[in-house]
């Protein structure tokens, strides 16, 4: 999985980057401070995972893991190539989701740029969240419109599937043209699917990390910057993640016990990337099925609904190719006996065939032959 961090410049992309990647961006006060994607590759927190490490004592442990890019920051008029404009616009097109990071608080030493690299106006969240999503929109409009071109000369040989097309693309181009993102354009069946294969900027899920400094943090019911991104995203169905990149910063550099006390004093349950991890899990509908033994113990992100066949083509093709059966439990049910063999003599590690829809926990043992 692959989550682009994108904003305007100087809203904190690079500083939350740092903190959950530790990979040492480079951060300062000044507009495409990034140019260059920075990339970090980030553990999943599993500890159904660390239990069966812990029971198998394998020889490799091995989690589920994000890829983080922390794209440079957009301007207005991006998509006519404004600031980093085409380059920008690449770079989130490879993602499979967006962690949009939108400046939640007032300091008069921090620049705010829309549009001007050089004018620093007011803190304005929804203004901000418009420009990015306009900006998009345009580069989709475009798009969408040659789509549609093509399509309509297509269809004149008489192709049906091409006067589909070219009727689809010319409504999306018309929705996008109101200004209205394309996971707002309804449609469905085949229509949607062609939606979703054409590579859509507008199209990817987003989640909204609302970027406070730690009074605002501390005071989320008060903070009416927060209160707008929250609106925000109710009405079109994202996520929000309240955040202070800051003390993510400060978490990011304390270790085990410390890092457990100091969450305990800011009154937060998890750190600010375990948040979001759950964020994108949910967002993109992912769950996690796990394999175990003296080799390996090992977390295998999939798409929820995923059957048994699919989830082994996870690990090898040639195990999807000539699956069998899986033997499956979920892992509480295996803590609740104490062992896989506990649960096996109480009838809970079951055969499942190819039907077998795989659940968030499962640990599968993949039977198969080639």
């Amino acid at each position: 999985m692959k989550l682009g961090i994108v904003g305007l410049p100087n809203v904190g992309k690079s500083t939350l980057f740092n903190a959950i990647t530790n990979a040492g961006a480079e951060s300062a006060n000044y507009p495409f401070c990034t140019i260059e994607p920075n990339v970090g590759m980030v553990a999943v927190p599993d500890a159904r995972l660390d239990k069966l490490s812990e029971m198998y004592h394998p020889k490799k442990t091995t989690p589920a893991v994000i890829e983080f890019v922390d794209i440079a920051g957009l301007v207005k008029g991006a998509s006519n190539g404004a600031g980093l404009g085409n380059k920008f616009l690449e770079n989130i097109r490879r993602t499979d989701a967006i962690v949009h990071v939108v400046r939640c608080f007032d300091d008069e030493n921090i620049m705010h740029v829309v549009s001007d690299a050089t004018q620093n106006v007011p803190v304005d969240p929804l203004g901000d969240i418009e420009t990015i999503d306009l900006e998009l929109i345009m580069a989709d409009l475009e798009m969408a419109n040659r789509r549609a071109e093509k399509a309509a000369k297509n269809a004149k040989s008489g192709n049906k599937l091409a006067a589909r097309e070219a009727e689809l693309f010319t409504a999306l181009a018309k929705h996008l043209d109101a200004g209205k993102s394309a996971r707002t354009f309804e449609c469905n069946g085949d229509d949607a699917k062609l939606i979703a294969q054409s590579d859509l900027l507008s199209l990817k899920p987003v989640i909204y990390a609302a970027n406070m400094d730690e009074d605002g943090f501390a005071d989320q019911a008060g903070n009416r910057y927060l209160a707008l991104v929250q609106q925000k995203a109710a009405a079109e169905g994202a996520q929000v993640l309240p955040i202070c990149a800051k003390l993510e910063q400060e978490i990011a550099e304390l270790d085990g016990d410390e890092r457990a006390m100091f969450l305990e004093e800011l009154g937060v349950e998890a750190s600010g990337l375990d948040r979001l991890i759950q964020c994108s899990y949910t967002l993109l509908g992912l769950i996690s099925f796990l394999t175990y033994g003296e080799d390996e113990c090992r977390a295998w992100t999939i798409q929820s609904g995923t059957k048994a066949p699919q989830a082994a083509g996870k690990i090898h093709s040639d195990i999807e190719r000539g699956f069998i059966r899986a033997e499956t439990i979920n892992f509480n049910d295996m803590i609740a006996c104490g062992s896989v063999q506990a649960a096996k003599e109480k009838g809970l590690l079951r055969s499942e065939g190819k039907d077998y829809v795989v659940r968030d926990g499962d640990m599968i043992y993949f039977r198969f032959n080639v």
